[in-house]
Parts: structure tokens; sequence; C-alpha cells
């Protein structure tokens, strides 16, 4: 622990003591929302383009936080009369400085690992083959960035034998900083790729930079196949020191890869090191899982392991599940699956994820022991017992020897049971129904069998949402906005094919001022699922008026008659309505128009209980350069009409007629709200906005047969796909009841199977279809990309001759949706 005043000093600040007591510190806070023993957390108010954590200082503080490190002095410091603050010149620079001094207290080897692809994998691989023989810190999750790698390296603690840290860049200048923070004494450099390429002036560049990282390594692991490392590498001043261990499929190596065969159960790589000939095997036969197990293989050659038990240990490596997925469960739960470890840290992280979840009032978490901690038994139970109190748990149910030991810390309802098949066996005796149910288990206690039993079964064809792309896409159009420009976020027509009160969620977690839907039904879905966002519905019926007032739904007011009609409940209920005025400024398709605007202004002048919320447009063609003269019309006609409502009434009114094309493209019409649309979901008409969003979906099935077709024969209905020579198909289980468009059968539409395409052979089906997979080394059961980062959903929607709009928006409902954070 620190105290307060050895932090300041630490950070070079100026401690302003206000708490009776100088308390101690051992947690790192910088998250409002994300708050775990509030009497020892620090929280860091630190301030980005994209946000500012001085606003969130009253929210932390009514948490239990009493101490903050900042960049301004609160102007309303006498709220805080038990706090303390730390005041600094740069909060971010204060939160490096203080993991960096800590990191310099310990001696223990750190493995630092860069480079544009594969650092969590190669990191958690690392720690699956080596944590049997030594107590590892390792960095949570993806935590790699210059925020991510501080707080990684924060964990360490006297007991730890070895670290494995990654760092990931996005600008020049960030990797000296991570550099004095991880002080790696091996490196492990994965491969260069084309992320963040926009900020570089090329891949030397950007290797350069990571390079940095091992400014003092002693031992330095690389594949010499990738010709810009290889050249960097040895002609790097910074590297004159460092022992050079390297692999190689081509050419001379310290461990060179002689032959790869792939098979059905995983890839066998044989190789040579020392002049003998080594061979390993792993349960995967993809080419980046390929080329991470070399680089650990390499990694565990350089550290003295014999190959013998490097081997034994390879056969067992698991896939890494490097998210929180977000499941449909049995008898309407939810099912977050966070299974393929269990430790203090991550468990954290999933307790922050399982809060953030509205749509049902009891949370349980099943959770196994907690192993390979370094913690002293009886503390590390109490620890997590309080974190599961402070989350506000209603029921844990433990799994383990060690954790059913403790059962007495827990407050929760709880059930414990000594193993895994324990508790299957008893299953049937506990009731899982309308709950949220987080499953946080280590690797060897197979919580897949719990999650297979809990979980709806799933057609093999699913549709996952990537909530950390979503969330850096609202990011990254919240940056564009003045300070106050509030974000209505549109989750009609299904969350564009994305769910409903899933994605709503996490919009209210991240604080969007206003959701809009099309029908009211669709509020009342979020309403009832916890969502307490202000919701305007677009298109209101007269049917569901009373749905408005029972669940607070704002409408949108595009005529007179709908005008009247919510003028009349209104002043029959004598009841307050916010409404929302759609004006017609050129789309042509819905709202008043100028000439209506003087009757419009008198009606609403006579009911008292109607308020006016906000006024709007829409803009017809913003995504359209040809058409911004019509853009500039609209808006210049909308700030008119506007104003002569606005003069009318002494109301504080909103405007927005910005969308997604138009936030970025027309900021002078922001005025006081934006919305934001298909951007949300990663996709834009614009090349260079596209390559600064990030993928939200996914549509994936799998390869449920494989066969061979002799030249001539005809595949599938009408016999339209004929083979012009020997063919081989696979049949996978999509159709257009699942939203595949028939307009793609007969090689119009391709889909990815192992980073290669295969085009789509005869008619598509209702249920599935057949693919060319003649060139491509495939397997039953292989993995296939409909759409996805990789290949994006404007190549399928240009194949279908649409717009991606349609192509998300026609994703069935029977496709299971998939939610997860990384």
């Amino acid at each position: 622990m620190y105290s307060m005043q050895k932090i300041a000093d630490i950070v070079k600040g100026k401690l302003i003591l206000q708490a009776t007591s100088n308390a101690n510190i051992n947690r790192l806070l910088i998250d409002s929302r994300n708050i775990i023993s509030p009497a020892f957390s620090l929280f860091f108010a630190l301030q980005s383009n994209r946000n500012d954590g001085h606003k969130y200082l009253e929210d932390v503080q009514a948490k239990g936080v009493q101490n903050f490190i900042v960049s301004k002095k609160p102007a309303n410091i006498n709220k805080f009369k038990n706090s303390n603050f730390i005041l600094v010149d740069n909060t971010l620079n204060a939160l490096q400085t203080l993991c960096a001094f800590h990191r310099k207290k310990f001696q223990l080897p750190v493995i630092g690992i860069t480079g544009s692809n594969g650092k969590t994998i190669i990191k958690e691989w690392l720690y699956q083959l080596m944590s049997l023989d030594k107590n590892i810190v390792r960095s949570p999750k993806s935590f790699n960035s210059q925020i991510g790698v501080p707080l990684s390296v924060w964990q360490i603690e006297p007991e730890h034998e070895l670290a494995l840290f990654e760092a990931g860049i996005s600008l020049t200048g960030e990797m000296e900083k991570l550099q004095k923070i991880i002080r790696p004494t091996l490196g492990v450099f994965t491969n260069i790729g084309q992320a963040h390429d926009e900020n570089f002036i090329d891949h030397n560049q950007k290797i350069k930079e990571k390079l940095k990282l091992f400014k003092d390594v002693k031992y330095l692991v690389y594949c010499n196949d990738h010709k810009e490392i290889e050249h960097e590498i040895k002609k790097n001043s910074l590297l004159k020191k460092t022992q050079f261990f390297s692999w190689s499929k081509k050419q001379s190596a310290d461990l060179k890869i002689i032959k790869i065969s792939t098979s059905q159960q995983g890839s066998k790589i044989q190789g040579v090191f020392k002049k003998k000939s080594i061979d390993i095997f792993i349960p995967f036969t993809d080419e980046a899982s390929i080329e991470n197990a070399i680089h650990c293989w390499a990694v565990l050659l350089l550290l003295g392991y014999e190959n013998n038990i490097i081997s034994s240990r390879m056969k067992k490596l698991a896939p890494v599940a490097m998210r929180l997925e977000l499941k449909e469960g049995i008898n309407n739960c939810s099912i977050i699956n966070d299974s393929y470890n269990s430790d203090i840290n991550s468990l954290s992280i999933a307790l922050d994820f399982l809060t953030q979840q509205k749509q049902h009032k009891k949370k349980t978490v099943i959770l196994s022991d907690i192993l390979q901690s370094g913690k002293d038994e009886n503390e590390l139970y109490e620890n997590v017992a309080q974190m599961l109190a402070d989350k506000r748990i209603d029921r844990i149910i433990g799994i383990g020897k060690s954790i059913s030991k403790h059962k007495n810390k827990f407050i929760q309802e709880k059930n414990f049971y000594s193993s895994t098949d324990d508790f299957l066996k008893n299953y049937s005796s506990l009731i899982f129904a309308d709950e949220t149910i987080l499953l946080k288990g280590a690797r060897i206690f197979c919580f897949e069998n719990i999650s297979y039993l809990l979980q709806q079964k799933l057609h093999e064809t699913v549709l996952e949402i990537n909530l950390n792309a979503l969330t850096a896409n609202l990011n990254y159009y919240r940056s564009l906005l003045n300070p106050g420009t509030k974000i209505m976020a549109m989750v009609k027509a299904f969350s564009y094919g994305s769910g409903s009160f899933e994605i709503a969620n996490i919009l209210q977690y991240h604080h969007v001022d206003y959701l809009a839907v099309a029908f009211a039904d669709e509020g009342v879905e979020l309403r009832k699922a916890g969502i307490n966002l202000p919701i305007i519905v677009m298109n209101p019926e007269q049917e569901s008026i009373e749905l408005f007032l029972k669940y607070q739904l704002e409408p949108e007011i595009y005529n007179f008659r709908t005008l009247e009609l919510f003028s009349k409940k209104a002043d029959d209920k004598k009841i307050k309505i916010l409404i929302h005025l759609k004006i017609d400024t050129g789309m042509h398709r819905l709202g008043f128009e100028e000439d209506d605007i003087k009757n419009l202004i008198d009606i609403l002048k006579k009911n008292k209980y109607l308020k006016i919320q906000s006024i709007f447009s829409h803009l017809a063609s913003s995504d359209d350069p040809s058409q911004d003269n019509f853009t500039k019309y609209q808006i210049t006609l909308f700030k008119k009409i506007s104003t002569k409502i606005k003069t009318e009434f002494n109301e504080n009114i909103l405007l927005h007629i910005a969308n997604s094309s138009a936030i970025s493209r027309f900021p002078d019409a922001h005025f006081d709200m934006v919305r934001l649309g298909i951007g949300l979901y990663g996709v834009s008409n614009s090349n260079e906005e596209q390559i600064r969003l990030q993928n939200v979906s996914t549509l994936k099935t799998s390869i449920s047969q494989i066969k061979k077709i002799k030249k001539g024969d005809t595949i599938g209905y009408n016999r339209k796909g004929v083979a012009i020579k020997d063919t081989t198909i696979a049949i996978i289980p999509i159709g257009y009841a699942d939203g595949l468009s028939r307009i793609l059968s007969n090689g119009k539409g391709k889909v990815m199977i192992n980073g290669k395409t295969a085009p789509i052979i005869g008619n598509i089906c209702m249920d599935m279809c057949m693919i060319d997979i003649s060139k491509i080394n495939a397997f039953e059961g292989d993995e296939v990309i409909i759409f996805g980062s990789d290949y994006p959903i404007n190549h399928i929607a240009k194949q279908s001759q649409t717009i991606p709009y349609e192509i998300l928006t026609g994703i069935s409902r029977r496709v299971k949706r998939i939610y997860f954070q990384e």
C-alpha cells in the first residue's frame, strides 16, 4: 500500500489533505462506474478529447471514494470535505509515473510483448505453459494501452516470480513511456501489420517505434521471415547489447521450422534447434495460431525448457477467450461466459460487465477456485466475498474445494460444490430463471459444460456483436462534438439488427442522452429491461398512446392528426407529455412544412400539457458530396423554421438535424443534439471515415459437411449449380431464412474461410447453402465468415445490390446474437 503523501511525492503533485486520516491506497481507479473497495481506491480524473474524468468526481465520491488525483482543483471543493486531492499537471502522466515507480521496486523477470497481432494470445499461452512452474502476473485481457499498461504493472506483488505484459501503440512517442513502466528483461516481437498505419509514415517507422520497448532487454525473440522487422532489428542502435533468438520457416535461424502438417485434430510443427530435430503438436490449424505457438515455443526453448516438457504442454493449449460473451439463456436468463480463467483481476472486470446488465434484477455468479493467485487463501476469499458484496450480487455458486472451505465468508444466497461434476449432478435442484448469470471458472473446471447446460441451444449461425467496437465508434463521434452537444442513439429496427436491450444497456452505461426507436413496443421492451434513458418513438400509433403514458415514452409529432390525438390525451389525463416536432425541410417523407408552422404554434399554445422537448428534421443526402448544396439548404431552412417556433415558447427546446454522416461532414449542423445511427454500428459511406470506425457485427457460421463433386454434376435446387470440373464443396447452415439474400446464389456472393474467399455455388436454400472450397484447405466444423472485420459488410451489400442497412436489419431473429466485450 502507498500513503497519499507518498504518492504525491512520487508524482510530484500538490497534496490537498481534507480527510481526517491519510488513507493507504492499493487500488487505482479510472472509471466512476467500476468501483470495488472504495476506501482503498485512488481515482485518476483522466482527460481526453472524448471525455473528462473531472466531470465524475461527485459521482465517485458518492460511491465512497475519498482520494483523487486531478489536474484542476474542483470549483466546489467544499463539497469534498472528507476527501484528499493530489493536484498534478497531467493525470495520465501521474498514473504512468506512479506505476513506473511501483515496477522499479521489483527485480523479477518480465517478458514484454509487442507487434501488430497475436500479443494477447502469446501472453495467455505463455501463462498456460509456464504457470505450473512460476507464480505469474500478467496483463488482464488485452490491457496494452497507455492506460492499460500501468494498470497491469500495478498488479505486481512480492510473491510474483514472472511478469507477462503486452504493449500496443497507435502514435509515435508512446512506446518510450510504456518501456519505462514495463522495463522488460525479455522481449517478443510478434509481427507487423496494418493496425494504426494511418498514424505512421510507413511500416519501418512503426517497427522502430515498437522496438523502443526492448531498449534494455537481454533477449529478443522474433521471426526473421518478417523482412522489415529483421532489417530494423539488425540496424537498431538501442539493441546493441541485446541477444537475439530468431525462428524461421524459410532461412537459417535459432529455431528452424522444417515442416507443418495439419489435420482435423490440429497441427504438427517440426523444427531444428541446436542441430537436433524436435517437434510439437498444437490443437489448432489456422496460420495465426501456428505462428503464435512457434513464438511461445521459441521463448520456452530460450528459457531452457526441455522440449519433451514443452511438447506435452503444447498439446493441452486451450483457446483464449479474450472476451466476455453475453448469450441468451434458459428460462429468460442472460449468460455471461468468461470461463477461460479465474484470477482476481479478471473477476473484477467480469463483475463490472455483469453490473452493466439491467435486463434482470437478480444477478448470480458461478465461480470456481481461484488458482495460483499467490495470496493467502483466507485473504483471497475475503477479497472475493467483499467484491461480490460491493457489486450487490444476489447469489454465489462456488465450485471447488478451496472456495467451498470459505463459504461462510459469503453473505449472499449460496450453494457450494466440490467439483463441476458435483454441480452438474445436483443441477436439477437449483432454479435458474429471470436472472443474469456470470460463469467465471479456471480452465480445469470445464465450465463449458455448465455454459452448454444454461444457454439456449444455438443455431450454428450466429451474429457476434463487439461491444468494445460499438463503444469506440460512439467515442469517435463524441470526439467530433463540442462540449455539451447531446447524442441521440438510434436503436430502432432491433438496433440495426444488433439487438435491443443489450445495445441499449451499453449505450446507457456510456451516458448517451437519448435513445430512438421506431414503434412504442420497442420502447416498452427497453423500459422492461431496465433502461431509464429518455426514449423517443419515431412512429407513434393511435393504439399505443396509453403505452406512452405508462412507460414515459416521448412521441415524434409530424402531422396535425397525431398532434390532436396526443393533445386530447394529455388534456384528458392532465398529464404532461414531452413531444418532438418533426419538420419537413425537403426530404418529403414525414413532418410539418413551413406553411404549417403558424397553425402548429397556435395549437401548441392552447394545450399547457404538451411540452416541446425538441425540434428536428431529417437530411436527405448528407453522405453525398454532390448534394451538399441541397443539404445546406435544408440546414438553413431548419434554422429558420425552428427559430420561428422557439421564439414563441419560453422553454429550453433542443434542436437536432445531423445524422451519422452529417456529424463529420457538417459540424455547423450539430446544434444541441445529433442523431447517431449506422455510424455507431461501424458503417460509413466515406472511405476516410470508415477507417476510423471499428467493425461491430460479424455474421458467422461453420461447415456442416464437405463433399467431392464430379465434373458435370449439379448442385442445389433447380440444378443451377454445375461443376465445370471436379469440385470440393462445403455445406454451411445459413440460408435466406437467416437473411442471406437469394440474389447471392450461383457465384454472385462469396464468403470467407481461413482467410480466403469461397464463392456460393448453386441456389441458396432456406436454411443452408453450398460453397466452392476447391482451393481452400478446410475441414468440417471450420468457421465461415459471411461478413466481419476481415470481410466487410460493404462487400456483401455490393454483391446483393443493396446497402449495409438492409443487410444488417434483414438478419433473422432466429440467428442468435452473441455480445462480447474484450
